[in-house]
């Protein structure tokens, strides 16, 4: 190998070592002294077919930074957003640009599971805490990452307060579990299944690819079963067809899903006559009443519109990280330390992380279908159907 050549190797190292030092979590704020802005990205479906259940805690998000940022203080805050679509693929490609060109210190998100179990890994190598709004996977927890966090409670507490929810109002003898191939759909679906088993419920399951529009194999063997209800791992585009076909083939038995699904969308996707009394059940308790009735008056003010699915959430996952920074946190390792002792009284529950990321508060809330609309029937262990 020629000097030249040598040299110009050297060179070329030492320019990517500069680029990648300068990518990492543990970078200072844009501009020094007063006037100094950190970006903060968040990333989730914003303009795809689920973007329902994102928008809202993206608005969240920007309520929370926006209050923050009209105290003028000394470190301001940039939100930059990342439209993955909720596709691991294009999530993949979009945390690169976060980090290497925009150079965000702090993630709010992946909303989804498939596209935070695909990102993780680089956030972790990169020092890059993230607090999810939303990401309800149980498997996430578990791979050791010491950035990752999310502020609503894992589908291995959703999957069985639903399900129990169901023994308790229903009585079934037999329950179809059923899902699409996504992280998130499976995963729910698994927990179902597993509390149905071990409650001493007859179980039958099928799974569809998620980008079927012809469920009538599925709807076939639903039929076929003859169960007394039909619990559904998925997201509202999926579910909301899912129950019109189930419908329209004449299966009439109770339909539950879980917070993928908790959006006007599964009606209208459904038709509002296939959807009545369809079930929803939610790590989110969507209120404006009490604590939340502030916080529902400035967001309608904001952004004309209701808070929805994890608005709240959204809210609370850019506070912990405000938090971070108005304690006098800088840089992505700074902040993860003090999202290690974070504990405060969020909008949607009292926020506070376990070692491996996971949140205290773990309750579950039910929604029904009633009259065209989805009305939040109150905590898993103390609702009450409609029937």
């Amino acid at each position: 190998m020629s000097r030249v050549r040598t040299g110009r190797i050297l060179v070329l190292a030492t320019a990517t070592s500069l680029v990648l030092a300068g990518c990492a979590g543990g970078t200072s704020p844009s501009s020094g002294g007063d006037g100094s802005t950190l970006k903060i990205g968040f990333m989730g479906d914003l303009t795809g077919e689920n973007s329902g259940i994102v928008i809202p805690p993206n608005n969240g998000a920007k309520l929370a930074i926006d209050e923050y940022n009209a105290k003028n203080p000394k470190v301001k805050l940039e939100l930059k957003n990342y439209d993955s679509q909720g596709k691991a693929e294009q999530a993949t490609t979009l945390i690169t640009t976060a980090i290497t060109q925009d150079k965000i210190t702090a993630l709010i998100g992946p909303a989804f599971s498939g596209e935070s179990k695909a990102i993780g890994g680089t956030l972790e190598q990169s020092k890059i805490p993230s607090v999810s709004p939303s990401a309800t996977n149980p498997g996430l927890a578990k791979n050791g990452w010491k950035y990752w966090h999310r502020v609503v409670a894992n589908d291995d507490d959703q999957g069985p307060g639903i399900a129990e929810f169901l023994i308790k109002a229903k009585s079934p003898k037999k329950a179809f579990v059923l899902s699409d191939d996504q992280e998130y759909s499976v995963g729910l679906a698994d927990a179902f299944a597993k509390t149905f088993q071990d409650k001493g419920v007859a179980l039958e399951r099928d799974k569809f690819s998620k980008d079927a529009s012809d469920y009538s194999s599925t709807v076939s063997k639903v039929k076929s079963a003859n169960p007394d209800v039909i619990a559904f791992g998925g997201y509202y585009a999926q579910g909301g067809r899912l129950l019109k076909q189930l419908r329209d083939g004449g299966v009439t038995a109770t339909f539950a899903t879980g917070d993928g699904s908790l959006d006007a969308q599964l009606i209208t996707g459904a038709g509002a006559a296939a959807a009545e009394k369809a079930v929803v059940g939610c790590p989110c308790n969507i209120t404006s009443e009490g604590p939340a009735k502030e916080f529902a008056d400035k967001y309608k003010a904001k952004f004309n519109v209701d808070p929805a699915i994890y608005a709240t959430e959204g809210y609370d996952a850019a506070t912990a990280i405000i938090k971070a920074v108005e304690a006098g946190n800088t840089t992505g390792e700074k902040i993860n330390e003090f999202l290690k002792t974070a504990d405060f009284q969020g909008i949607s529950k009292k926020v506070k992380f376990k070692d491996n990321g996971e949140p205290e508060a773990n309750a579950i809330y039910v929604y029904q279908v009633i009259g065209g609309a989805i009305k939040n029937i109150g905590a898993s262990t103390e609702a009450k159907l409609t029937n």
